[in-house]
């Protein structure tokens, strides 16, 4: 049975104006909190959220949700305050995992202000690379990129300006296996939560994949399949594209074709070179890559198969 949406505003809104007249109306200052779950479908999931929220003097800032009527199955993120500030994120786990364990939930909850340590891999492009350093160093991604990761030393100096770690480690057939221990090894070291492949020429072995499922994101010019290979843009100018885009999506074992999260396109005619369509075409990659990890971060996507619900 799916949720009869005329239920949630009294319970949501109970929560919202009790909360506001107890406690501050601007919560700088007091703890903010992102709570993020997905569920079976069912009455009343919304009404039992909202009143756990108000007993623990909390308000709701922002709150949207998803019910998949195919599915059934249902999807929600609430960004909620502390009236009083006093709030301790492990207080608020501990109280929330029974009703988490009443509907069954795949549930998320960490505070609003958190920045994830996320390892960016690289090859020789270096516009991807140098998009998400800046932005996380003027706070732009509420990310911290604890280290960078190449198959090849050209961008070292980029990282070190930013001082960010750099690694660098050779792949080759040969040492494609040794290379992804150490990979693995950096991402347990650094105590990382995100890999994100900014532009890394290098196909991740199955097991690698498996192992940072549902936690390694990936771009990609969203000419494949019809320009693989070498030179993709220059492909695309010799049959006349009208438009140029990119697609940043969680990596599985099928080679580009995991979850879609993200994707960009920009409308091009027959004036442009094939340098104009490598210059639109990093600048389609580097939005769609940031707005990918933004939402990773924020915990705004949830995994649904091959699909993801982004809660925006």
């Amino acid at each position: 049975m799916m949720i009869r949406t005329e239920e949630r505003p009294t319970a949501e809104g109970r929560a919202t104006a009790e909360g506001r007249e107890s406690g501050p109306q601007d919560p700088a200052g007091g703890g903010e909190f992102v709570l993020t779950f997905h569920c079976p479908d069912s009455l009343g999931i919304v009404q039992s959220v909202a009143d756990f929220l108000l007993r623990q003097e909390c308000y709701i800032v922002d709150l949207k949700q998803f019910g998949d009527r195919t599915a059934g199955h249902f999807f929600m993120r609430v960004h909620f305050a502390s009236t009083g500030g006093t709030a301790a994120v492990e207080q608020l786990r501990d109280s929330f995992a029974p009703l988490a364990g009443q509907w069954s939930m795949d549930w998320r909850l960490e505070r609003h202000d958190r920045k994830q340590r996320i390892l960016v891999m690289v090859s020789k492009y270096d516009h991807c690379l140098n998009d998400l350093l800046v932005r996380a160093r003027n706070g732009e991604l509420p990310v911290e990129i604890a280290a960078v990761v190449s198959n090849h030393a050209d961008l070292e100096g980029l990282a070190a300006w930013h001082g960010v770690p750099f690694h660098h480690i050779p792949v080759t057939p040969e040492t494609k296996a040794e290379a992804e221990a150490k990979l693995l090894g950096l991402v347990d070291d650094y105590d990382v939560e995100l890999v994100v492949l900014a532009r890394y020429m290098q196909v991740l072995s199955d097991s690698a994949t498996a192992r940072l499922a549902g936690r390694a994101i990936n771009i990609h010019h969203s000419f494949l399949p019809s320009f693989k290979g070498a030179k993709p843009y220059h492909q695309a100018h010799e049959r006349g594209v009208k438009t140029v885009g990119a697609t940043a999506h969680y990596v599985n074992s099928e080679l580009d074709e995991g979850p879609i999260i993200a994707q960009q396109v920009i409308e091009v005619d027959h004036t442009y070179t094939p340098a104009d369509l490598v210059s639109v075409g990093k600048d389609a990659e580097c939005k769609a890559l940031t707005n990918a990890v933004r939402w990773h971060a924020e915990g705004r996507i949830i995994l649904s198969g091959n699909r993801t619900v982004i809660l925006r």
